[in-house]
């Protein structure tokens, strides 16, 4: 009796050990990502200098402040599309998830979590998930135009993962409204 205890236990906590420890992963580089974005012809990345006011939604958005200057992002537009692709990390409960966001003509087009590194929560790498973000796009007031399913047990990650896409979405307005700007800009310096 006593026997058959001590194996059940065994083989009990070995299968929450194991999975505990496959929950967290990386699912993709964030190099590989950015290639099957842009078909295996990334362009070179960008770079969007935070100022005061944008740091500040992000911040907002966030619920805590960002700390960073600049965020590296990849952009590529033509007739067809006017695609931005983003590499960003939030926390879920403890420890970073980092997502791959690519946004088309103000939407949302895709979401893939690339790393994982909590011990629950790791649910919202399915595109059960992930396919709620398809389309979406951001409010005035900075919020998703839709609602997206919460996962039970995974609260906190579906949390960090709609702030992700939020960003995303306010990182892409934020590019695309400098677009004219500079594109102006660069005409009056080249007039005759």
């Amino acid at each position: 009796m006593k026997k058959s205890f001590l194996i059940s236990l065994t083989l009990l906590l070995s299968t929450f050990f194991i999975t505990s420890v496959l929950a967290g992963g990386v699912y993709q580089q964030p190099d590989n990502f950015i290639k099957q974005v842009f078909n295996n012809k990334p362009p070179k990345p960008s770079v969007l200098w935070l100022k005061k006011d944008l740091k500040q939604q992000l911040s907002n958005i966030l619920d805590h402040n960002y700390k960073g200057m600049r965020i590296r992002y990849w952009q590529q537009t033509n007739a067809a599309s006017s695609k931005s692709a983003w590499i960003l990390e939030e926390t879920g409960k403890d420890k970073l998830i980092t997502a791959g966001i690519v946004i088309n003509k103000g939407k949302i087009e895709k979401v893939k979590i690339l790393v994982f590194r909590e011990s629950r929560g790791w649910e919202v790498r399915h595109d059960f998930f992930t396919d709620q973000f398809k389309q979406a796009q951001l409010e005035k007031d900075n919020t998703l135009d839709r609602h997206i399913d919460n996962i039970s047990g995974a609260t906190l990650s579906v949390r960090a993962i709609k702030k992700l896409a939020k960003i995303a979405l306010l990182l892409d307005k934020t590019i695309q409204q400098k677009k004219p700007a500079q594109q102006g800009q660069h005409n009056l310096n080249n007039k005759p």
